[in-house]
């Protein structure tokens, strides 16, 4: 493409990133996508919508860098729309675009709506790419250990359909009152059924929380297809495992799948496949390892006891 074009395209699509685009299609700094990326790179991002949020772009840029340097789609993205917002951040001219383009590429919504608005497509961008992308100095890689914050995943939650907001909201209201981390619930909640009350597995585990009857029944849970009761007993023995297990995370995510007991017969996680995918998707979108103790506000009702 020649460079000409290419600086009337950029040109372009800054124009739509900071009009048509300012109201919630990607070109404006809201918090990121909560996904399953390793807990490192989404702590990246949310440094680097942080620093943004502070007007601290260049900070804001070089966090964004570090996660899109080592693979994160999302990153890509958020970086490609910062550049075309401050074009001076930028190595070339046609950088933005073409970040944008890699990740519409691999399936980035935000980042095909932004070409789109450019009369433009993946396939009529180059491949020069900002010099921080192979530079050891896009930022650190080390973890802190964080749980996801609030805003990604409220972020999240908005996003849902109707219903599946309101069992998520369900999931926020009634997760305290069992001294369970709203989010950790959530977290389960999403990998178990993705908010779906008539979610059924082959193994008989149903509802939101997918118990299976022997777990209804020792919980207290009668009616199992309930929303409420179907939370409510999922949370009783979600609160019981982490008591069980001293708030350990990985541990209680591998026995909410796969029962404490062969959790405590393997010492740890069970080598069974769908144990460690499931283990690693909790990890994932929960982010650490230790639980966090939720801050007690309204309580919606009193605290059944565990069986």
């Amino acid at each position: 493409m020649p460079a000409p074009f290419r600086l009337l395209l950029a040109t372009s699509l800054l124009l739509c990133a900071t009009t048509g685009f300012a109201g919630g299609n990607g070109a404006s700094s809201e918090a990121p996508a909560w996904t399953d990326e390793p807990p490192v790179l989404a702590r990246m991002l949310e440094d680097g919508y942080r620093a943004e949020r502070s007007r601290l772009t260049a900070l804001a840029a070089a966090r964004y860098c570090g996660a899109a340097r080592h693979g994160s789609i999302e990153a890509q993205f958020q970086l490609g729309r910062l550049l075309l917002k401050n074009r001076r951040l930028a190595d070339q001219p046609d950088n933005a675009v073409n970040l944008l383009a890699l990740a519409a590429r691999q399936g980035h919504e935000g980042a095909q709506a932004l070409l789109a608005a450019g009369r433009s497509s993946p396939a009529d961008i180059g491949n020069d790419l900002p010099e921080c992308l192979f530079s050891d100095d896009a930022g650190s890689i080390a973890d802190s250990g964080a749980v996801v914050p609030f805003e990604v995943v409220e972020r999240f939650i908005a996003s849902l359909s109707v219903e599946r907001r309101r069992h998520a909201r369900l999931v926020q209201r009634l997760a305290p009152g069992y001294d369970v981390d709203p989010r950790l619930a959530l977290a389960i909640v999403r990998t178990e059924s993705n908010f779906n009350a008539d979610a059924r597995s082959p193994r008989n585990a149903q509802g939101l929380m997918q118990l299976i009857p022997d777990t209804a029944e020792r919980f207290g849970v009668r009616n199992i297809m309930d929303p409420e009761q179907n939370v409510r007993g999922g949370l009783a023995y979600l609160r019981w495992l982490l008591r069980r297990f001293e708030g350990d995370v990985l541990m209680t995510a591998a026995a909410y799948n796969a029962g404490e007991g062969a959790v405590e017969r393997y010492g740890g996680v069970p080598p069974y496949d769908e144990t460690q995918e499931y283990v690693r998707r909790i990890m994932a979108f929960y982010r650490a390892s230790q639980h966090e103790q939720p801050v007690l506000r309204i309580l919606a009702s009193a605290r059944p006891q565990d069986s």
